[in-house]
């Protein structure tokens, strides 16, 4: 991944100048190391998961402290859960002092709480996904995002031609984006590598977390999510089909989200319509991982697949949840909003510069009848509009109300 630039890589630094320590979190193989040693190569680099390493900090934190207070970076830090309390204690014998430590960690819901209870106040959290679109490309992240720097406001909308085709977005949403398959450019190591990830993910951290678990229930369970992506989910209409109780299936949907494997999205219940669902709904989050599993290896077999349309929602909502979490903006949600009258809006994004309602539609153009819902929420709530996502190829003023923005565009 040589001369590979993330979109985070600049909000990691500018969190160094204002906390002692900053977590990148992740799931496995996104690529959390390889920016931390990017970003910070001078620095010391310790993997827990390397028996030497983690003897080195755990036979004498005392004395490994005094010999590195600051600049190091420690890999997979949920391996070693005494980390956090010890950390907390030398972060507070310097309060002031800010970027001194870097943690990564993956593939366990216990590392939130570590960092949330003992670190509270001394770290900063950001999550790094798979590779996005224009990371692959090696483009700059979209001016798209500036929207979300600022009020919402119809002059702000982007124009002219996306930075990137739809035919080179079909080959990341047919691929996915972890960094090491996608980046070789090879089928055959891309086919042999998620079959190896797939089992891992099974055998190495589900069943270190979990080693009571099922994994053969567990592994059904993972085939039906994928084909449940981008839906509201039924908890018992779920474990029904996998031939689970319904407590198992609500934690198979706990273990599958705390991995980075699952995102799901709450229901927007903050509209003016009182008739809304209140059930989540949610999504496979990296498109190749989804393919992979379902057994969709091109582009024509997944043109011409049941979930192509929900497959594309879900790459296209986590392809721009990703790329705001890249940007300054703060303290915003991401939901869905359904109503029993079967009004639907696939993405509602609220935070200091408002509310922005996304539909997202597979082809390259719409019928009006399949804007009213959108139209209706914007209008209904007053907001400064809303957009259509897909593969057009310009930006365009569909109505007064919805701008119609091509999918290279984030």
């Amino acid at each position: 991944m040589t001369g590979l630039i993330r979109n985070i890589g600049q909000k990691v630094i500018k969190l160094l100048d204002y906390f002692p320590a900053v977590a990148i979190i992740g799931a496995r193989q996104a690529g959390k190391t390889t920016i931390a040693q990017n970003l910070l190569p001078d620095w010391q680099y310790i993997d827990l998961e390397n028996s030497h390493d983690y003897d080195r900090v755990s036979y004498d934190p005392n004395f490994f402290f005094k010999q590195y207070p600051n600049h190091v970076i420690f890999d997979e830090a949920q391996e070693y859960p005494e980390l956090f309390r010890i950390l907390r204690g030398v972060i507070d014998s310097d309060r002031k002092q800010k970027g001194r430590f870097i943690l990564t960690g993956s593939s366990s819901p216990e590392l939130i709480n570590h960092i949330s209870e003992t670190l509270a106040g001394r770290i900063a959290t950001i999550e790094l996904g798979t590779l996005k679109a224009n990371e692959i490309y090696r483009q700059p992240l979209s001016k798209f995002y500036q929207l979300f720097l600022q009020t919402l406001a119809k002059d702000k909308i982007v124009a002219g031609k996306p930075p990137i085709s739809n035919e080179q977005m079909q080959t990341v949403w047919l691929k996915g984006g972890y960094p090491e398959p996608v980046l070789s450019k090879d089928d055959y190591f891309y086919a042999e590598w998620m079959d190896n990830y797939h089992q891992n993910y099974l055998n190495r951290d589900i069943g270190k977390l979990f080693p009571k678990l099922n994994k053969i229930a567990y592994r059904r369970f993972l085939t039906m999510l994928c084909q449940l992506s981008s839906t509201i989910i039924n908890k018992s209409e779920l474990s029904r089909a996998i031939e689970v109780s319904e407590k198992t299936a609500r934690e198979y949907l706990t273990i599958a989200e705390g991995t980075f494997l699952w995102r799901s999205l709450p229901s927007y219940e903050k509209s003016i319509t009182k008739s809304v669902i209140k059930m989540p709904k949610g999504y496979i989050r990296d498109s190749g991982l989804m393919h992979y599993l379902l057994g969709i290896h091109e582009l024509e077999q997944l043109y011409s697949h049941p979930i192509v349309g929900h497959s594309f929602e879900a790459f296209v909502i986590e392809e721009l949840l990703q790329g705001l979490k890249a940007t300054q903006a703060t303290s915003w949600d991401a939901y869905y909003y359904r109503t029993k009258n079967q009004a639907e809006i696939d993405l509602i994004i609220e935070g200091p510069f408002g509310v922005l309602p996304v539909e997202i539609k597979y082809g390259s153009t719409v019928k009006r009848n399949n804007l009213r819902a959108l139209q209706r929420f914007v209008i209904d709530n007053k907001l400064a509009f809303g957009i259509l996502i897909n593969q057009s190829e310009k930006v365009e003023w569909l109505t007064d109300e919805i701008a119609q923005l091509p999918v290279g565009w984030l």
